[in-house]
């Protein structure tokens, strides 16, 4: 198999402290894309909350609804800002005309990210952490808290343009909640505080002298690799020669 040509161009990284994209107003775009296969679709909200006073209940701007399992469950997907200070969105059936006794919280989270997609060769990180997250087999009477840590991220390209987006590590818990009046109702939490640190990754050519080092390597590794074919071929070859002797004889 042919090995693809080496690009010119490499990410360099690098962290500092720093606000990267003071233009955004103190706001943070969100993606979330979640299945409660379990929760009527007329159940389901999502509630916004943050240090700033922030408290919205049942958020529907640019979200939809989409009934699954006809019309058992839902799948929630929506796009949402929030501030850049620490606070908390969940999904949950608290904007409901009325709360239904058992609610069942299990899930599958599809997506969740912070901020522009980046989509690079290069770039490697936790933009959608929790992306594929299974939490059908859970008790459907628990609520979830994700506990996330929101890391800034910038990436240059070669022309000097940035894209900001954010990663983020995730911790999880789930339990069964109680009051001195009973049972709470659960909800899926994503409690989110941001990082200081900033991670910066620019797309620069590559030194020549890497280049051409990188060239060497695959030319030397297809000449090994072709080394060994031809060395696996003369041997058979041989044996082959050998064993019609052996039927001459």
């Amino acid at each position: 198999m042919l090995q693809a040509p080496p690009s010119r161009w490499e990410s360099v990284n690098e962290l500092y402290v720093d606000d990267p994209d003071k233009d955004s107003g103190g706001k943070i775009d969100v993606s979330l894309n979640i299945s409660l296969p379990n929760l009527h679709c007329e159940l389901v909200g999502l509630d916004i909350q943050d240090e700033m006073g922030r408290h919205e209940v049942g958020h529907i701007d640019n979200s939809m609804k989409i009934p699954l399992n006809n019309g058992v469950g839902c799948r929630f997907e929506g796009q949402f800002s929030i501030n850049k200070v620490p606070g908390n969105f969940h999904v949950s059936t608290h904007s409901a005309t009325a709360q239904p006794q058992n609610p069942d919280m299990t899930h599958i989270i599809h997506k969740l990210s912070f901020g522009d997609t980046l989509q690079v060769q290069n770039v490697h990180g936790a933009f959608n952490a929790l992306g594929g997250a299974d939490r059908l087999t859970s008790n459907p009477l628990a609520s979830h808290d994700y506990i996330l840590k929101i890391v800034p991220t910038v990436y240059e390209d070669k022309s000097g343009k940035q894209r900001y987006s954010y990663q983020y590590t995730v911790a999880n818990k789930e339990y069964v909640a109680y009051s001195h009046t009973g049972r709470i109702i659960p909800a899926i939490w994503f409690r989110y505080d941001l990082s200081p640190i900033t991670v910066k990754y620019t797309e620069r050519r590559q030194p020549l002298y890497r280049f051409i080092t990188t060239i060497c390597a695959i030319i030397g590794g297809t000449f090994t690799v072709a080394g060994i074919l031809d060395s696996c071929i003369f041997t058979a070859s041989e044996a082959w020669k050998k064993i019609q002797l052996g039927k001459m004889h």
